[in-house]
């Protein structure tokens, strides 16, 4: 047998996290496109024996909450406890399994920013001083640049917002714009003066310029972010000024940390909540020792790079907590090679997918697709039904079902004492090693390829002896049951080697097999005289109408 666990890499203690979903809207299929993918690096990891924890939280806090709760008269923790409990129960559904789930507007998290924060002060790495915002007299507020809108200065197209123009592409500030007027009152915004709160990442070039280099993004992100460094790291606004809704920043009368500020301090909140679950009280130091036991994985989308890249590992640095020790990026999700599109009915949002498909397929299809790198990733609907149909029904799901009767029906559901073909039953368990590599640097795409091409193998094993048809000499009894028991122990392995990405499939075979779960290690033995139970269809195949469905429900839905 294999001597892969003779080389098994050393017990990890790992802490790994998803981007914070916003507690604004609801969960879409491309947001599920970093769950997902996080979810099954942990379920993979889990695997291997490595304790490893997965947190996640809402981002709870920002001017968008407050004012949605307004324009609902609720309060803003109204709203983020409704938004967080879909949200939770959308990640559920998908199998998504968190080890907590949290939100940002919680005592631990304000408790982390005043920490955190505190550090940085007395580390001289934070500076105040005046910037001219734009403020709706009106509202009684200053204004972020989505909510200021007019004439692009480039283009003169009317009604851009006032960061940049949809039509022409330019970038500008909101002091530029044609004719400006805010969004929430429809009044001419005026230009004010407010002290605010900086961090001075400057102090932090070199730190982050080594750290960058050091193996903790990848070559592909790592090349991208030194471009920023060449023109030098300038100071981050870290407040906001009343009204806000968020944590209020200590020794001041008005000014709050901005939202980007604590959320990724949401992680460590998350994880000191879950300390205090399994072990009563747990102390502010006794946190952050605990969060420098762990490696710290973040997987985050492209787009909020620069936070997590830079911001994030800065501030960790400056404050005297532990660092990442990896930043996972992932890309877009596009659907048949466009945006996703609420008139063509592609803003998918997953509430909607549950209504009409298997979780298990979007998990599948996605890991099938899914590389360590930051390209796009394609949901082409067409494809998305043929290969979940090939793949899952017509391969793996195949070898079960057309193995399972005879068994049941002459050997009385006990497997052979014996395999047919043990050089091939090697074969699949030798390709564990080159698998798990894949799962673990999240070449998922690589690692189904050769699922399924062991899948192809098994098929054509059973092809090539073609049983059903040696059933029909007498004699041969016993060679059937041997053949059909062979193809149960593939199937066996291949399900194994699919559990992080398919949880339910591997339930649902854990109970057709007879055994209370399938262990990686564990592949190495084969069931041998053991008893199955009777077979219940595994997947259904994807249904094409199902999926015309979805997407005209989409393109229905308001939402």
């Amino acid at each position: 047998m294999s001597t892969e666990s003779a080389c098994q890499p050393e017990h990890r203690k790992i802490l790994v996290t998803s981007a914070l979903p916003y507690a604004n809207g609801s969960i879409h299929i491309g947001h599920l496109v970093e769950y997902l993918q996080t979810d099954i690096w942990v379920r993979y990891m889990r695997a291997r024996g490595h304790d490893c924890l997965y947190f996640c939280a809402d981002d709870a806090h920002g001017a968008p909450i407050m004012l949605r709760a307004e324009s609902e008269g609720i309060s803003p923790e109204q709203l983020v406890n409704r938004i967080g409990k879909e949200h939770q129960a959308d990640f559920a559904d998908f199998g998504i399994e968190f080890s907590n789930y949290h939100t940002t507007h919680s005592e631990e998290n304000r408790l982390l920013a005043e920490d955190i924060y505190r550090r940085l002060v007395a580390n001289a790495h934070i500076k105040k001083y005046p910037v001219s915002q734009a403020y709706d007299v009106e509202k009684g507020m200053f204004l972020a640049d989505r909510y200021i809108r007019g004439g692009c200065p480039r283009c003169k197209a009317e009604d851009q917002y006032g960061d940049n123009c949809e039509i022409c592409g330019a970038t500008y500030n909101a002091g530029e714009l044609i004719e400006p007027k805010s969004v929430l009152t429809g009044s001419v915004p005026e230009t004010r003066d407010s002290e605010h709160y900086f961090f001075h990442l400057e102090n932090f070039q070199s730190f982050l310029e080594q750290w960058t280099r050091a193996d903790h993004l990848g070559a592909q992100v790592s090349n991208k972010i030194q471009e920023w460094f060449e023109g030098g790291l300038r100071d981050w606004d870290i407040s906001r000024d009343a009204p806000y809704f968020g944590f209020k920043i200590p020794g001041s009368e008005d000014k709050f940390f901005y939202v980007w500020l604590d959320a990724p301090i949401g992680y460590i909140a998350s994880y000191w909540h879950w300390l205090k679950q399994q072990q009563g009280e747990v102390t502010l130091d006794q946190v952050r020792a605990s969060w420098a036991e762990r490696e710290i994985h973040h997987f985050i989308g492209k787009d909020i790079l620069y936070f997590h890249a830079l911001f994030w590992p800065a501030m960790l640095e400056g404050a005297g907590y532990q660092t990442p020790e990896k930043v996972n990026v992932h890309g877009f999700l596009m659907v048949n090679g466009q945006k996703m599109s609420k008139s063509r009915g592609t803003f998918i949002q997953a509430r909607t997918y549950l209504d009409h498909l298997n979780p298990e397929y979007l998990r599948y299809y996605f890991a099938a697709k899914l590389s360590s790198g930051v390209d796009d990733l394609d949901l082409n609907l067409d494809d998305f039904v043929q290969r979940v149909n090939s793949d899952l029904v017509g391969k793996v799901v195949n070898i079960a079902s057309r193995s399972a009767g005879f068994i049941n029906k002459k050997a009385g559901g006990v497997l052979s004492d014996e395999l047919d073909n043990p050089e091939l039953y090697q074969q699949f368990v030798d390709a564990g090693v080159s698998i798990g590599d894949a799962f673990e640097s999240r070449e998922y795409a690589r690692a189904c390829r050769e699922v399924m091409a062991l899948a192809d193998l098994a098929n054509q094993y059973l092809a090539e002896l073609a049983p059903w048809s040696l059933a029909k000499e007498p004699g041969n009894e016993q060679r059937v049951v041997s053949i059909y028991s062979q193809a149960i122990n593939l199937f066996r392995v291949l399900v194994t080697y699919l559990g992080p990405v398919l949880p339910k499939l591997t339930q649902q075979s854990c109970e057709f097999l007879g055994v209370a779960e399938l262990v990686w290690e564990e592949r190495q033995n084969p069931l041998l005289g053991h008893s199955i139970n009777k077979f219940k269809p595994l997947m259904q195949r994807v249904d094409p109408e199902a999926v015309d469905q979805m997407v005209g429900a989409s393109r229905e839905s308001k939402g």
